[in-house]
């Protein structure tokens, strides 16, 4: 990733992203994509809690321990945005659409540029939000290594505008950039995060209704109220954040009344709750086996068409999610409506060879509860069909690294498809492309390419979701990837909470409307 600074008529001018292919098309921004129900933060909630002066603390408890020291350019993105850290220029409503969040309205200058409003708010730090830290912060956020999902292929070019603006210019026309700037990567920090070796610390930095006061290592994170915010002041006085990877801890937690949110209950603890206190949300997020293509058994696509066959997913959606989870049918599942009739037979599939008893390594974390069980599912209908099977289990933060790195040769993850900007093409181009910050299958295949990169220049939306489903055949037709199922994720909430905030996205969880 490269970037560099110049001058233009005294504004200072950011240049940040990889070099892409050219696209063909003009667009405005995507209409809805997926339907959904869940709370925002928007001006009208803070109009509602302006006036609260007191409020007690929320006890939240959260499956993921910060893998990178809760930077907010990795997985730890969400962790900030779930806790009302953080904040981009944009948000997604409960359609999926492009919200206002930091700016106030945008508008489509010319094809490859884009004029962001900026309302008036405050960093926690107590200074100003301006254009120029906001281009300097889109800066630092794209010189990440590796770069944010949300901007995989794509070339920014941001400067402050005069009159609290920011302009937004591609090297090519996206018809997706707003989206891609709701991104939780693409936070707007003041310039006291970042130090000169490129570190980033969001400890009273950030713009969101709650600020990072204390971490304490990977166990816990202490927030208090953000009075200033932009939004209107929270209910809640502040959160207790507790990182507990154990599903059953985290359950017994609620249970107790050690906390009042608890996040991701494993289905099989589900039951153990109340369903006053039983939170069941369909989301985007797909569980899938990532088979390594670069090195190992599985760079074979021979070998892993036998894997793909030896899979059989029915098993697991009734079994080890207990039916909290439809069969996977493609990387998109039922949360995402409008893929139910647009997915197309995957592309060039190879005939099975026989495993003839190669040894393979799969591992998985144990952040959420279920993945081990599938693993072990998995190793049991693998060593059916002819492999022998090594399995391993961590907790995520100490395996994201090795599994980016492809030292497995297959890897069970679930993944929300739309995380990282609510545009279906992202998740392809981040985690199946050549060039991908997230590419647990370390695929490079040059018509998979070519089809992510033709959706990605496509503007009208029906035809980018035709485009999108078209990318997907050919990404399951290397058998890089085999979907395992579609979770429905499940939240434990006291009964005394009200207020939070559950999306199919999982981008969200406490707001300023959250209390107890």
């Amino acid at each position: 990733m490269r970037f560099r600074r110049t001058r233009t008529r005294g504004r200072t001018r950011t240049r940040i992203g990889p070099v892409r292919r050219s696209p063909l098309l003009l667009a405005l921004t995507l209409t809805p994509l997926l339907t959904g129900c869940f709370a925002s933060t928007g001006e009208g909630a803070g109009e509602a809690t302006g006036g609260v002066k007191s409020g007690s603390r929320l006890r939240v408890a959260l499956a993921f321990p910060p893998a990178e020291n809760l930077s907010p350019y990795g997985a730890d993105a969400t962790i900030l945005s779930r806790l009302g850290v953080t904040e981009g220029l944009t948000s997604l409503d409960a359609n999926g659409a492009a919200a206002p969040a930091l700016a106030r309205s945008w508008q489509r200058e010319s094809d490859r540029s884009w004029l962001f409003t900026l309302r008036e708010a405050t960093f926690q730090d107590g200074t100003d939000v301006t254009p120029a830290r906001v281009a300097a912060a889109l800066d630092r956020s794209t010189g990440a290594k590796p770069a944010p999902a949300a901007l995989s292929g794509v070339t920014l070019t941001a400067e402050a505008a005069g009159a609290g603006r920011v302009r937004i210019t591609t090297n090519s026309p996206d018809p997706v950039l707003p989206l891609r700037l709701a991104g939780p990567a693409l936070a707007v920090l003041s310039p006291k995060a970042y130090d000169e070796k490129g570190r980033v610390d969001p400890v009273g930095t950030a713009t969101g209704p709650f600020e990072l006061t204390k971490v304490t290592g990977s166990t816990a994170a202490t927030l208090d109220r953000f009075d200033d915010y932009w939004g209107g002041r929270a209910q809640a006085s502040g959160i207790d954040a507790r990182f507990i990877a154990d599903g059953t801890a985290r359950t017994n937690a609620l249970r107790t009344g050690q906390v009042d949110i608890a996040e991701a209950i494993p289905v099989a603890q589900a039951a153990t709750l109340t369903p006053a206190t039983r939170r069941e949300t369909a989301t985007t997020r797909t569980t899938g086996l990532q088979l390594n293509t670069r090195t190992g058994p599985f760079k074979d696509p021979k070998l892993r068409a036998a894997a793909r066959e030896a899979v059989v997913t029915s098993a697991l959606a009734k079994g080890v999610y207990e039916g909290h989870a439809d069969a996977g049918t493609g990387i998109y599942g039922p949360a995402v409506t409008w893929a139910a009739g647009k997915h197309q037979q995957p592309v060039g599939r190879v005939k099975a060879a026989a495993p003839g008893g190669r040894t393979i390594t799969l591992a998985t974390y144990d952040n959420r509860p279920e993945l081990p069980e599938v693993a072990q599912v998995l190793k049991q209908q693998l060593e059916k069909a002819g492999f022998k099977v090594e399995l391993e289990v961590r907790e995520y933060s100490r395996i994201e690294s090795d599994a980016l790195a492809g030292k497995f040769d297959a890897f069970v993850a679930a993944r929300n498809t739309l995380v990282d900007t609510g545009d279906p093409v992202a998740v392809l181009a981040s985690d199946y492309t050549c060039d991908g910050g997230y590419n647990l299958a370390l695929l490079c295949d040059k018509a998979v390419d070519r089809a992510v990169a033709k959706a990605e220049d496509t503007a009208d939306t029906s035809a980018r979701q035709s485009a999108a489903m078209a990318a997907e055949a050919e990404i399951l037709g290397t058998d890089a990837v085999v979907p395992l199922v579609h979770q429905r994720v499940v939240t434990g909430v006291d009964t005394a909470v009200e207020g939070v905030l559950l999306d199919p996205f999982e981008r969200t969880l406490v707001g300023t409307g959250t209390r107890r």
